[in-house]
């Protein structure tokens, strides 16, 4: 059994399955929705708060994992002379990372931190990256390498349906995002260095899933061999199910990971959201 213990934040929207398959540690994030604060996956589900959004005039908020909840958690694994390995959310655009850094320098033990620069299953991948490798017996100095690897080299494509959440969130311009909402366009953002940018745009669904695989296959030429995929989606079924399709036909991939946008990403992307990720094996 392996001493090192790998723990996330729910910004990674990691399957529920992977986490019971790898014994993932998930801090939690706040989400604060009507004035009422909740912590993502442990008093708040993923149905249950796309019901609650749905119901509410207000966009929720999200508030970062705490030095309180990461003494606690690195303290009991230490405690069991565990090794730590701590894979955080995009430090460009929240405190969490920040929040386990400062954690880190007052406990003593072997604790890693990687930034992996991604929200969702961008980050979520390297994750179970991780995970498998270390079920392999790898170093964590391997471990790490191989997440540098997928770090600097992951596509990670999203759409939103609902542009207010981005607006409100500051990614989007309030003139751009009541254009956008008059014509049904929609942006396709993408992870850049830890921040979201907005790359492209198209006018319905269909032609955003479209420009999606145009630059997914773009991204992968020749190598899909090579490459893993994840899709997700917050409360999105149809259009998620109509990209799974798109992808399933006209790429050759083994296999499609999927999983659904939490109360974390999805605080600040709506309901409508759906994205994919690209990283190699």
């Amino acid at each position: 059994m392996s001493d090192l213990k790998i723990i996330c934040d729910s910004l990674a929207d990691v399957p529920e399955n992977l986490v019971k398959r790898y014994d993932i540690e998930v801090i939690p994030l706040t989400i604060i929705i009507n004035d009422i604060e909740y912590k993502d996956g442990q008093n708040l589900t993923n149905e249950e708060f796309y019901s609650l959004i749905k119901e509410c005039d207000e966009i929720p908020k999200t508030s970062q994992a705490t030095y309180i909840q990461f003494e606690e958690i690195f303290r009991k694994y230490l405690n069991q002379g565990k090794k730590i390995l701590y894979i955080s959310g995009s430090s460009k655009v929240t405190g969490t990372y920040q929040s386990a850094m400062i954690t880190k320098n007052d406990l003593q033990g072997e604790i890693y931190i990687f930034d992996s620069l991604n929200l969702s299953y961008g980050c979520g991948a390297q994750v179970v990256t991780a995970c498998e490798m270390n079920e392999e017996g790898k170093s964590i100095d391997e471990i790490i390498k191989k997440l540098e690897d997928i770090r600097d080299n992951i596509l990670v494509l999203f759409a939103v349906d609902n542009l207010d959440y981005l607006k409100k969130g500051g990614r989007l311009s309030a003139s751009k995002a009541a254009i956008g909402s008059m014509l049904s366009i929609k942006p396709i953002l993408q992870m850049q260095d830890g921040f979201i940018v907005n790359i492209d745009q198209a006018r319905g669904h269909k032609k955003v899933i479209s420009k999606m695989i145009s630059m997914v296959k773009k991204y992968i030429k020749d190598n899909i061999e090579d490459k893993r995929i994840g899709i997700a989606h917050g409360d999105n079924e149809i259009e998620f199910e109509k990209l799974k399709e798109v992808i399933e036909n006209e790429l050759d991939f083994n296999r499609i990971v999927e999983t659904k946008i939490g109360p974390s990403i999805g605080s600040h992307t709506g309901a409508g959201t759906i994205g994919l990720c690209i990283w190699d094996k």
